[in-house]
């Protein structure tokens, strides 16, 4: 009787550290599978909104540029509308007629002078700008909140499941288990690389995808400045953008609303 009692006793044991171990992975690996769900979502967020960011904010931007054209003019704007230096420009943006063609494909100039349509083309850029850099705005801190959410669920699971100590709660199970499949358990080495490969991390910040873009000032607080900065830079524009703005001067005469 007792013979048959013991034999069973290795196979009892086996079971339940079968079902611990179980138990351990489910719960560790539902987290980290709804985790890298969680992160999927918030890549797929950054990506649409890396989008809006190139062709909403960065297509007005680039504009300015090339209108403005003088690298001076261009430090006076960014310094005057509280922009980051490198943000969207390179000195090779004013100098290329392709890139002026395809910015401004499909823009609508408004003003019965050359000098009217320039005005009211950056001042047009400017206030589209302050719009979208809020709304920019907006969606980048919803992205920061979702980020610290993923953070701190995976900090707090880390709180109550410390992954060092459950595979090593997992190797003295395996070490006491003799007749287990897994006799002799893991060695401390095996269990170090495996706790690196196992470890959940939380996503990168969101800096490291998208720009953190200040709160510009509204045309009315700048206006004056704004002003003089453009028609400065009318004053040295050369032939070339007179010419193309004769097009678009005669474009805007003749889609004026009646009186």
């Amino acid at each position: 009787m007792w013979a048959i009692v013991n034999s069973m006793q290795p196979n009892i044991s086996d079971a339940l550290t079968y079902e611990i171990k179980q138990e351990i992975a489910n719960r560790y690996f539902g987290f980290r599978k709804l985790i890298e769900e969680d992160k999927l979502a918030l890549a797929e967020k950054i990506r649409q909104y890396s989008f809006i960011l190139e062709k909403r904010i960065s297509f007005d931007l680039i504009r300015i540029y090339i209108l403005l054209r003088d690298e001076g003019l261009i430090q006076r704007f960014m310094t005057l509308a509280n922009l980051p230096e490198d943000l969207f420009y390179d000195p090779y943006l004013t100098q290329s007629a392709t890139i002026r063609k395809r910015v401004f494909e499909g823009v609508q100039f408004r003003g019965l002078t050359k000098k009217g349509c320039f005005t009211n083309a950056i001042i047009d850029c400017y206030e589209r700008l302050v719009d979208h850099v809020g709304q920019y705005r907006g969606q980048f801190a919803e992205l920061v909140a979702t980020h610290e959410m993923i953070s701190a669920e995976v900090d707090h699971f880390y709180k109550k499941n410390d992954l060092g100590s459950i595979l090593g709660f997992l190797r003295g199970l395996s070490d006491s288990s003799l007749n287990s499949q897994m006799q002799g358990g893991m060695e401390p080495n095996i269990a170090g690389e495996l706790e690196h490969k196992l470890r959940i991390t939380p996503p990168e910040p969101i800096t490291e995808s998208l720009p953190l873009i200040p709160p510009l000032p509204p045309l009315a607080t700048i206006s004056h400045d704004l002003k003089e900065i453009v028609h400065l830079a009318f004053a040295q524009q050369g032939a070339d953008i007179h010419a193309y703005l004769s097009t678009k001067t005669l474009f805007a005469r003749f889609n004026q609303p009646s009186a």
